[in-house]
């Protein structure tokens, strides 16, 4: 039995195969990764003794991997105030983190790890600094809520002085592209 081909059956693979690449090509977005900056400030309420509020300022480097995942670098001054004549505690965060959108591409979680290094009123610690959030962004404004955990940060429990300060922070941002 002789194979023949069809011109007409042919044109209508051809057509059938360059449908399904271009209807898979289309369903594919480009998304342009690059840099973000982040400049913020925060408001703190550390849930150990002595400590009564925190205030700080920071600055957040975040590189876009895709629409839904970043990474991030951030680092600031932050000071935990004490009332009394105790010291206040003032550290330098530095962190690094990943944020993944959940919801619309503006909800948001995120984990951050670094350290706390203690730089005022002869405290000399540097310590362990755990991060999750859970924020919402646009384009311009970042708001974020976190837990921080500083490991090695002292507190007040019963009368003895322990390691282990926990804290909740918001955060209000400004950012944009570089």
């Amino acid at each position: 039995m002789k194979s023949k081909f069809d011109i007409k059956t042919v044109f209508t693979t051809l057509a059938i195969v360059l449908g399904i690449a271009t209807t898979s090509a289309q369903e594919v977005q480009n998304y342009d990764q690059g840099f973000r900056l982040g400049v913020g400030i925060n408001g703190g309420l550390p849930l150990d003794n002595p400590y009564d509020f925190n205030l700080g300022a920071d600055a957040r480097l975040q590189y876009d991997l895709s629409q839904k995942y970043s990474l991030t670098l951030t680092t600031g001054f932050s000071n935990m105030f004490v009332s009394g004549d105790n010291n206040d505690l003032g550290y330098i965060p530095a962190k690094a983190g990943f944020k993944a959108f959940v919801l619309k591409d503006q909800l948001y979680l995120m984990g951050e790890v670094g350290a706390a290094f203690a730089v005022t009123n002869g405290y000399n610690d540097t310590s362990l600094l755990l991060s999750p959030a859970i924020g919402y962004a646009t384009d311009k404004i970042d708001i974020s809520l976190r837990y921080e955990h500083f490991n090695d940060f002292p507190v007040i429990k019963n009368d003895v002085v322990k390691d282990g300060l926990g804290q909740i922070s918001l955060r209000l941002a400004y950012g944009f592209k570089l």
